[in-house]
């Protein structure tokens, strides 16, 4: 049993699925769903400071080869596109909102290079990521929840 909290957890921190796809695997797989629910979110927020450590230090590293670079480069523009006049706008409140639509290409990790691309004060960018997390969360825990009660 405590390899599926591990395996919620992994998904939370995944790319792939956050605690988009970390909650539902728990609640579907039987677990507690209070704990679930905790231990995705914290998985989540933990992605924030392993990502701006990543495009601090190592992606000034990584772009030097041309592959990664050319990733990189289709990365900030995607992230600049979708989401730059947005969170440029509306700042600490577009960021909230950005990272808590619990959609594909939102949340931490789009969050995060957001902060990174924009130049935006770390402190209030966590902060905006961990209520974003949050809601984002409690939006697919709910709804996970209904849909496994027939409500939904």
């Amino acid at each position: 049993m405590i390899i599926e909290y591990i395996i919620a957890m992994l998904w939370s921190l995944s790319p792939f699925g956050e605690a988009k796809v970390g909650i539902p695997y728990g609640m579907y797989n039987g677990l507690n769903i209070y704990l679930v629910f905790i231990l995705c979110f914290a998985s989540n927020v933990l992605v924030f400071p392993i990502m701006l450590f990543f495009l601090n230090k190592v992606n000034h590293y990584l772009l030097k080869w041309r592959v990664y670079k050319k990733g990189a480069i289709f990365v900030a523009r995607k992230a600049k596109t979708g989401s730059g006049d947005k969170i440029k706008k509306y700042g600490f409140w577009g960021l909230i909102f950005f990272v808590m639509l619990p959609v594909p290409g939102t949340g931490v990790y789009a969050g995060t290079i957001a902060t990174y691309l924009f130049k935006i004060e770390r402190k209030k960018a966590f902060l905006a990521n961990v209520i974003g997390i949050f809601f984002s969360s409690v939006i697919v825990w709910v709804v996970t929840y209904l849909a496994m009660q027939g409500m939904a």
